[in-house]
């Protein structure tokens, strides 16, 4: 009633003003002459102004308070929404504490299990990633004495804690009024996926503390409690638990001692057709096998090893870079090359460790290929002091500089080792005497053999004329050798457009466009039927839009903590 008669006034107001506006425009007629009434008169115009004006001021009244009260009645039909919505949020400024977010996500969880969509708990886990640097000892402990059902794990899983607490300092941050709102949340019982959660934050609670040890004890009870279940939807937790179950034997120096165990579980995945676990359990055999250069063996495993159809794309990176590591050691540089590159284009941006690691292995088998790569790669701010030794490896690979080779490879040998890169940086010595080889035929039409031993730091002009003919058989250069008055002799230069190089290169780049078209087509996911999507209620349209929105945000970090 207020609202509509504060329309009538002001159309009341704007009534009155129009009036005086149209009685003013009469009498101006009349004093030119137009005193006739009737319609064309000036009376006439004002009774047919009056009328247009009452009609229009109650549409106007009866419009807006229609608007208005259509308003009040959506504010209305919201506001149960926004309360369910705020009570799920903190206090302060709708933000919520960590505790009240990992009680989020296990109703999350449980929702999940119930549809069994694993993307809502990849999305689970990402968020309970995102929270664990404010996650402190005494909320851990709450969770652990609401979900863990196991007695013997609930008493090694605070006494773990507690061990944080004291080494780690961890205090409660929280003030009383919320810790008494956390403690009274309701969360999911009997449920084997939260359990599996809460076991893998606090392992990941120790592997940042820096307690290998006690994480590597605790890790091999959470794979004990997963593997007692065959539920696709733990699948998801129990990779990430045996991932972290290598990375504490690989922290401790015994990483040879988990291969059995990983064997095991990566045949038991395989039965019961656990897709994530297979992928995930074979990148792990393989980073265990290249640890210990066992190519040969590794090789082996992943030649026999079922691929699941779908992967992820984190766990793909892993396994192209593994797989490049491998043909790059069986001198297949070609095969190499594309299967680090694909990981270094498929791997996410804020993975910059792996992208590191992978350029260091890619720019070494470029320069085996003959490739020069693009000094704007160094320039790079993530590659600007990590790969100097790489730099001056090129650019002596670059100039065929075999006495600055020697001394480069000497200096950073035991970066080298740590890359493991040494074995391949040997090779590189024939790719630079084939470098400083292919410029001096360039540069002279005739040359005597021991001017080349001298120019390329040779001991004899014996060896000199051993690496000419090599060169001159495999097509390293364009030249002839005449051994009579030894000397090398170069041949025109041939223009690359009249071979097949053009080609050649058009049908790798075409070939590498169509593979990427494939791989999306293939990635695509389609929406449901429309009649599915038209009985769709606003609240499921909403919340769809929400975790549609929140995939978009973070689909290309894709949990970067495993790179």
């Amino acid at each position: 009633r207020h609202v509509r008669a504060s329309h009538q006034i002001a159309a009341s107001a704007l009534a009155i003003a129009l009036r005086s506006w149209y009685e003013a425009r009469g009498r101006s007629h009349e004093d030119q002459g137009g005193s006739k009434e009737g319609p064309a008169g000036g009376s006439g115009r004002v009774r047919v102004g009056r009328t247009r004006i009452d009609v229009l001021c109650r549409r106007h009244v009866d419009a807006m308070a229609d608007a208005e009260m259509k308003d009040v009645e959506t504010s209305d039909g919201l506001g149960e929404a926004e309360k369910v919505q705020k009570d799920d949020k903190g206090d302060e400024g709708g933000k919520k504490t960590p505790l009240q977010q990992m009680h989020a996500n296990l109703k999350l969880l449980s929702k999940a299990v119930a549809t069994k969509e694993n993307r809502t708990i990849n999305r689970v886990l990402r968020q309970s990633f995102a929270i664990r640097k404010s996650f402190t000892v005494d909320m851990a402990e709450k969770l652990s004495n609401a979900i863990v059902s196991d007695v013997e794990a609930r008493d090694l899983l605070l006494k773990l804690l507690q061990k944080i607490g004291r080494e780690g300092g961890d205090v409660m941050e929280m003030e009383n009024g919320k810790v008494d709102k956390a403690e009274n949340l309701s969360l999911p019982k009997q449920l084997p996926e939260a359990e599996a959660l809460v076991f893998l934050v606090v392992l990941v609670m120790l592997v940042d503390h820096k307690m290998y040890a006690d994480a590597k004890l605790f890790a091999k009870k959470s794979v004990e409690f997963v593997e007692r279940f065959n539920r696709r939807t733990l699948d998801l937790i129990g990779a990430r638990i045996f991932f972290y179950l290598s990375w504490t034997y690989e922290c401790t120096g015994t990483l040879s001692e988990v291969r059995p165990k990983l064997l095991a579980a990566h045949t038991t995945a395989t039965l019961r057709h656990d897709e994530v676990g297979q992928e995930t359990l074979l990148n792990l055999l393989l980073r265990n096998f290249l640890h210990y250069n066992l190519y040969d063996q590794a090789e082996k495993l992943r030649s026999q090893a079922q691929q699941p159809e779908s992967h992820s794309n984190s766990q793909y990176c892993r396994y192209l870079y593994y797989l490049g590591r491998i043909r790059a050691v069986q001198l297949d540089y070609v095969d190499a090359r594309e299967c680090l590159m694909q990981a270094s284009r498929k791997a996410p941006q804020k993975a910059r460790g792996f992208q590191v690691e992978v350029q260091k292995w890619l720019i070494t088998v470029r320069l085996l290929l003959g490739e020069i790569p693009d000094r704007a790669l160094f320039q790079q701010p993530i590659y600007r002091k990590t790969l100097v030794p790489y730099f001056e490896l090129t650019a002596c690979v670059r100039v065929g500089d075999l006495a600055g080779f020697k001394r480069l490879a000497e200096a950073h040998h035991m970066q080298f080792r740590k890359d493991k890169t040494h074995h391949l940086i040997v090779r590189l010595r024939r790719n630079v005497i084939r470098t400083g080889l292919r410029r001096i035929s360039l540069a002279y039409s005739r040359i005597s053999l021991g001017e080349v031993a001298s120019k390329l730091g040779l001991d004899s002009a014996e060896d000199a004329e051993y690496i000419v003919a090599k060169a001159i058989k495999d097509g390293g250069i364009d030249a002839t050798l005449n051994n009579d008055t030894g000397c090398m002799q170069s041949k025109e230069v041939v223009d690359i457009y009249s071979t097949n190089a053009p080609i050649s290169a058009f049908h790798s780049r075409i070939s590498f466009c169509l593979d990427t078209h494939n791989e999306a087509v293939r990635a695509m996911r389609y929406e449901g039927s429309a009649q599915r999507m038209d009985t769709e209620s606003a609240e499921a349209r909403r919340e769809r839009l929400e975790q549609e929105k929140e995939l978009a945000k973070h689909i290309a970090e894709e949990d970067d903590d495993d790179f």
